[in-house]
């Protein structure tokens, strides 16, 4: 019964029709934002009603990556670093950056397990590209697609280590991007992208991967990737041979033309598991979760394999020796 989305809500607090619909059409998880986070009391009481009446396997997601894409922040928070920080550690002595990207993953890992998170939309796996929208820019690790790729992954095994599963992003990559995905839709016309891909290609283990709204006309001259049959299952699944969850981009970005609906049912029969609607905007919600299919076997799959994973992989740790050991490094 579970619907194949994961959507927004409105607030601080789980509203009765909100909860009503989630118990009427489970979606397979919901996401929170800065409009929903105040501090962690109010956090812990927004979990636990959310618990209630969520499917027992649906997941808890937040997207945070460190710099300026973070939900959970100061004073309740601690603070991590863009990940064009690491970047740079990294260039000048391999082994601290790669140590550097490790704790802080699993910094932003524990903070989100303590927020009750099960998921969290990182780490970014998109090349920086000069000149390209700063839609990405310091998001990104590094111009160097393979420095991008072992920061990637350990950043990712960092998340791991603190029980959350990281979600690489955005395949099959935006650095490329001339526009903000958020307000427009960019067109990426390099044929040759085997640079943009080498991240993602050196990291298909990774139990999650959201894709990018942007079209890529050497693969598809019309769609943008999350909508496009050819880039999700024939770049994503095929070429790069990905066998995890492939969640989308906010759907609501401005990207993308016609209903949130229209959009959520486009990007699954396209290849997604799971549609994004991130604007928690209550009437656009219902519609979704009443039309958009249940989630399939094999996502459903996908999704038990990344919990095991990530209760694996969890490890306890110091938080303030590990904070210490991550501000000495980055120094």
């Amino acid at each position: 019964m579970t619907k194949a989305a994961i959507v927004g809500i409105a607030g601080p607090t789980l509203l009765p029709d909100e909860a009503a619909l989630f118990r009427a059409h489970p979606p397979a998880g919901v996401i929170l934002f800065a409009r929903n986070i105040h501090n962690p009391a109010q956090l812990a009481r927004l979990t636990t009603s959310l618990r209630r009446v969520l499917p027992r396997d649906a997941v808890l997601m937040v997207d945070q990556e460190g710099g300026r894409v973070a939900r959970l922040r100061p004073p309740h928070w601690r603070s991590h670093p863009p990940a064009a920080a690491l970047g740079r550690l990294f260039a000048i002595k391999p082994a601290a950056g790669l140590r550097a990207a490790f704790l802080t993953g699993a910094l932003i890992g524990l903070d989100c397990t303590v927020g009750g998170f099960d998921v969290s939309a990182a780490p970014v796996l998109d090349v920086m590209i000069p000149g390209a929208s700063n839609v990405i820019g310091d998001r990104a690790f590094s111009r160097d697609p393979h420095a991008v790729a072992r920061l990637g992954r350990a950043f990712a095994a960092g998340m791991l280590t603190a029980g959350v599963q990281p979600v690489g992003k955005h395949a099959p990559g935006h650095g490329r991007a001339l526009v903000d995905s958020h307000v427009a839709l960019p067109r990426v016309h390099t044929v040759d992208l085997r640079a943009d891909l080498l991240p993602f290609a050196a990291n298909t283990d990774l139990p999650w991967l959201m894709t990018a709204h942007v079209v890529y006309a050497a693969w598809d001259p019309t769609l943008a990737a999350t909508l496009s049959p050819a880039v999700l299952q024939g770049v994503i699944r095929g070429r790069l041979g990905f066998g995890g969850v492939l969640v989308s981009d906010d759907l609501d970005m401005n990207a993308l033309s016609g209903t949130p609906v229209q959009r959520a049912t486009t990007a699954l029969a396209a290849g997604c598991d799971l549609a994004l609607v991130c604007a928690g905007e209550f009437g656009a919600t219902v519609e979704v979760l009443a039309t958009v299919p249940r989630l399939t076997e094999a996502a459903a799959a996908r999704l038990a394999a990344a919990r095991a994973l990530a209760a694996h992989c969890r490890r306890p740790f110091d938080a303030a020796a590990t904070a210490a050991e991550r501000d000495r490094l980055l120094a």
